[in-house]
Parts: structure tokens; sequence; C-alpha cells
């Protein structure tokens, strides 16, 4: 009899052994006041526990953590969505971003977050990245080196604190996710405050060129499959105290260097180069893709780099980001896109989520144009507005973003499909189809040759542009 029950408990005690370990480890809320820490004290629980991993559900899903359009293995024009796509985070505005602004302190404390830049708080942080992309189903991810890594108080220290901040990443990362660029933060230390490459002195223009080696290596370590330069300060306050030649003839210096030390070290990802006209210094040398493209054109470095265009910084320049993206195209040097807008009633730039299905149409026919964008892709450059405070927004940013492209996707490939706006286009250029518009479009049209057929064909015929047409012929794919 007494043997029985002690069988009996035996039993018991197995199965509820065995219903512990089918239910799994608990889940562990991103909180730094609760006890989800390891041995060695680092945070190890879940950090977004009531967010599902992100599925296609289609367009008449009322489910908001879903996506309506994007669907990843879906074939558009021969190639999969998500090889259009090639979607990435970023890591400063998702994991970094405070909603603080100009006027106003900062609204948002994520959970998981302690108040500290400290080295513990920074791999907390890479572990919510790496959670967050998984669970989003993307596969690259974008960084500043001091986005990911704190300071230090020499260069040997920001690299080791740098050093200990990736080699987490890369353990994360496993063998299907990877940076789509890293990038060297030059712009909010004291020390870049005249710039980097373009900075006056000489110390800082040293220091700039060590932070970016670093940051290099870093992201051909970690697989990056480009490499970004943003000249936030490569610029000028007024020209009354500035040598702007020697400050290009600097810059370009800088550049010739990058390239001779990505080849140095094998790394085979593109050079990218962020245009923006503006903030925060009040003229930058990169003002948009045009001046950029002359500025590689005339150091001879138009075959070394291509350019990362962020719609926010087009419309600062005055252009539209379709303008911004088709310059880059036909001179061959679109490499990346930045997929954030602004809002045209603020002077700034707001870095907000792209929720246009028009102007995600017309940036799809560029991209399509140009063949896809890989090895670059679409980095989410974009915060949360400031008054979104919960952490499923941060979800919900992304989502709706994807879709909204993912959906100018579909849309302009409606387009080309059908053709009539290619056929209203072709027929606005057909008289240079013929052979003296052949002629000229060869080189060979001389002046006195077009002098005598203009005498010849007397005064031409204009036609109408369909403007009108074009616009109809877009508005029904979108």
């Amino acid at each position: 009899m007494k043997a029985g029950k002690i069988i009996f408990f035996l039993l018991c005690l197995n199965l509820v052994s065995n219903l512990a370990i089918a239910a799994g480890p608990p889940t562990c809320p991103a909180d730094v006041a609760s006890d989800c820490a390891s041995d060695s004290g680092e945070w190890k629980g879940e950090f977004f526990p009531d967010i599902p991993k992100i599925k296609y559900e289609g367009p008449s899903s009322k489910n908001h953590l879903s996506f309506k359009w994007y669907n990843a293995e879906e074939e558009i024009l021969g190639r999969k969505m998500k090889d259009w796509m090639r979607f990435s985070v970023a890591f400063w505005h998702t994991f970094r971003g405070t909603g603080g602004d100009p006027f106003g302190a900062p609204t948002k404390m994520w959970p998981w977050e302690d108040g500290t830049n400290s080295l513990a708080m920074a791999k907390r942080r890479m572990r919510a990245n790496f959670e967050f992309l998984n669970k989003l189903g993307v596969d690259k991810w974008c960084f500043h080196d001091r986005d990911i890594a704190p300071d230090g108080k020499t260069i040997e220290e920001s690299n080791a604190n740098l050093d200990e901040v990736v080699a987490l990443a890369k353990e994360l990362q496993g063998t299907k996710i990877h940076p789509l660029w890293g990038t060297a933060q030059l712009f909010h230390h004291p020390r870049y405050m005249h710039g980097g490459a373009t900075s006056p002195e000489l110390g800082v223009y040293a220091y700039s060129a060590a932070q970016v080696k670093k940051a290099m290596e870093v992201t051909h370590y970690l697989g990056g499959e480009n490499y970004v330069f943003w000249g936030g300060r490569e610029g000028y306050q007024t020209l009354l105290n500035t040598d702007m030649e020697r400050e290009l003839n600097h810059m370009a210096r800088f550049m010739e260097a990058a390239v001779a030390y990505k080849k140095k070290i094998g790394f085979n990802g593109t050079l990218l180069i962020e245009p923006k006209p503006q903030e925060p210094t009040k003229h930058q040398y990169d003002w948009d893709a045009a001046t950029a493209a002359n500025f590689l054109r005339k150091y001879g470095l138009i075959d070394e780099f291509k350019l990362n265009i962020e719609c926010n910084h087009a419309t600062l320049a005055g252009h539209s980001c379709h303008h911004e993206l088709e310059t880059a195209r036909i001179n061959g040097i679109l490499g990346n896109i930045d997929a954030n807008t602004g809002d045209p009633q603020i002077g700034w730039d707001t870095d907000q989520f792209m929720m246009d299905v028009g102007e995600a149409t017309l940036v799809m026919l560029s991209v399509i144009k140009n063949g896809g964008l890989a090895p670059g892709g679409f980095n989410f450059d974009a915060k949360l507005r400031r008054e979104s405070t919960d952490v499923e927004d941060i979800f919900i940013a992304h989502v709706a973003g994807m879709d909204t492209l993912a959906r100018g996707l579909r849309n302009a490939a409606k387009l080309i499909e059908d053709g009539s706006l290619a056929e209203l286009v072709r027929k606005r250029y057909q008289s240079f189809d013929s052979e003296i518009g052949a002629q000229i479009e060869a080189g060979k049209g001389d002046f006195d040759m077009l002098e005598k057929k203009a005498m010849q064909w007397g005064e031409p015929k204009v036609s109408s542009a369909k403007q009108e047409l074009a616009e109809m012929i877009f508005q029904a794919a979108i």
C-alpha cells in the first residue's frame, strides 16, 4: 500500500514536470525591474511578449499586426517581393529614438531601458533589435557605430566598446540576418562641430578617419553589404570664414582613402553617399543627387560610389523623391533608398514612415527601371511620431511602411504591364525616332545640317503633352 502511494506520487510529479517542459520557459516582460536575468546579470527575457510573428493576411484583413500587401514570397515581374524590397530596420530610430525634438523632452522610455548608455544597456538593445527583426520578418538592419555602442574617452575605449557589442550582434545574427549597411556617426560629438572630413582642424580629420576605419571594419565583419557616408556637418554656416574649395578637396581625399581601405580589407560592399541640402548645417556639400554626382565626377570617384537617396532629404532640397531617384538612376549611381517622407507643412527633416501609396508607386517605378536595388535595399530611416508611445507602435509603423511600398510595387507592375503610360511617353518623343533624330542622338547633328532642315520644314507643329491623361492613367493604377 505504502509502495503504491509512492509510485502514484512519483507519477504525478513526472506529469507536472512534463507539463512544465511542454509549456516552455516563462515569458518575461521586457522590464529592467523584472527578475528575468541570467547568472551574469544580463537580462534574457522577451522584449515583445504580446506581439506575434507578423504574417501576410491579405487586403481584407483587419488585423493591424499583419501584412495586407507585402507577401514576401509572391512573385512580381519575375522576382519575389522580398527581393525587390530588401527591407532593413534602422537601429538609431527604432531603438535609440526618444521622441524628443527641438522644442520638447523625450516622450518614450521603452520598458527595457534603464536610462543609461552603458555596455549592458547596449547589449540589451541589441537583443531587442534581433527579436524585432525576427518577428517582423526582416533580415537586414542598419546602424551607426555610436548608436549601438557607447562612445569612450579615447579611440581605444570606443573601439573596445564597439567590439564587445558587435561580437554579440554577430552571435545573434546567425546565418540569415546581416546589415544592409553600417556607418560612422561623425556629427553628434562636439569634436565634429565644424565637420569631420571638412573640419579645419587636422586632428579632427584624423579622428574622423580612425572612426570610419573602425566602422568599416565592423560592417565588413558583420557581413554588411554597403557602407554609407552621411555628411551632416560636412558643409558651412557662412562662406565668410570658409575656404570651400579646400574643404571639398579635403573631403575628396578622405573618400579616396576610404576607397583604398575598403579594398585593403577585402570589403566588397558598395560605398554610398547620402545627399542632404542642409540641417544641421546651412549648406551641406552633398546637397542633392546632381550635386553629389558632380562631386564624384570632378574627383574621379564616380565608379567607386553610389547614392543612398533619402526621400525626406529630397523634399528639403526642393525636389520630389522620384526626381532624386531618377537623377541617380540615369547617372548609374542609384544604390539604396532611405524610405521615409516629410510633412509638406513642416520645414524640417521629420523622418516619417512613407504612407502615401502614390509616392510609393513612383518610387517603385524608378526601382524597377533600375533593375532593383541589390546589394542595396529599402532602409526604414523613419521614426515614430513623438506622440506614439506604445511598444506595439514600433511594429505598426514598420508594417504600414512595408505594406505601402509593397502596394507601390504592385501598382508600378500594373502600369508597366498595361503599357499605356510608356506608350504615351514614347509618342511624345517619336519625332526623334526618325533618321535625323537618330543622327542627333548619336552626336552627328551639327548646326549647319539642322539649320537646313529647319528652313526646309518651316514652322514646327508642337503636340500636346497630355499631362492630364498621364495623371489619369497613373491614378487609375493606384
